[in-house]
């Protein structure tokens, strides 16, 4: 096994989780309707969770991402002129995203990326998502950018995991060969195929005990270590020293 010199994270339920939050979740649904010009927030949501679904289908069938405007204009509210939408999309697939839920990150996970960082290994993002801004913004307004050589969305490069070229990606931007780059993410059959697909040399598995009992583990999705707090990480024999240097 190649010494590990990078690590990349998963995001959604890895490195940040979503907490229902009833009123953080309304204003968005409030904020979505008013930017499309729609009276009633409740039904403007309901339209849209009805045309999610088959965009939805589609990137999971063809392992695809579509942009903030090609989102908004092919799937979600394309009776709306060009120029509006433009205008209004970055900000509407956030609070779309809001809808869902607050993020924060995940307990120990800020704990975890300084401690690697400081112990030499370069640090990557490589996730599934709609909206190119807000990871940006995230990692900007919470001072974590400083800590990132490589993120790579779906919602940005268009393809989405398991499909091998995220992680290739990711190597590049990293300058390692992935056989030097470890994973951490949650999903067996999406995040852990596609690394070992190309060739990662470590994949960690982040799951809850109960929610791993109601998984198959098969040689494809098998990964090396398994996690059940995120601070875990630390003590993984593999990560100890990480051998790149920093400016």
């Amino acid at each position: 096994m190649a010494s590990i010199k990078g690590v990349f994270f998963d995001l959604g339920g890895t490195l940040r989780i979503a907490e229902e939050v009833p009123e953080h979740q309304n204003r968005a649904r409030d904020r979505m309707a008013e930017l499309a010009g729609y009276d009633d927030p409740a039904a403007f949501l309901e339209m849209i969770e009805a045309r999610y679904k088959p965009y939805r289908d589609w990137a999971l069938g063809e392992n695809k991402e579509s942009g903030d405007y090609e989102l908004w204009a092919k799937w979600l509210l394309p009776e709306l002129p060009e120029e509006r939408l433009r205008a209004i999309c970055h900000e509407m697939t956030y609070q779309y995203r809001q809808v869902k839920g607050l993020r924060h990150v995940v307990e120990g996970g800020v704990e975890v990326i300084r401690t690697l960082r400081a112990r030499g290994y370069k640090l990557g993002i490589i996730s599934n998502l709609i909206g190119e801004q807000e990871i940006y913004d995230w990692l900007d307004a919470d001072g974590l950018a400083q800590y990132f050589d490589s993120v790579v969305l779906s919602s940005v490069c268009h393809i989405r995991k398991p499909d091998p070229e995220m992680y290739r990606m990711g190597c590049r931007e990293l300058g390692l060969a992935p056989a030097e780059c470890a994973s951490v993410a949650d999903n067996l059959d999406r995040d852990i195929t596609g690394a070992k697909a190309a060739g990662i040399g470590v994949n960690i598995l982040f799951i809850r005990p109960e929610k791993l009992a109601k998984k198959t583990v098969t040689d494809a999705n098998r990964p090396d270590y398994i996690v059940h707090r995120f601070v875990d990480i630390l003590d993984l024999p593999v990560l100890q020293s990480g051998g790149c240097e920093h400016e």
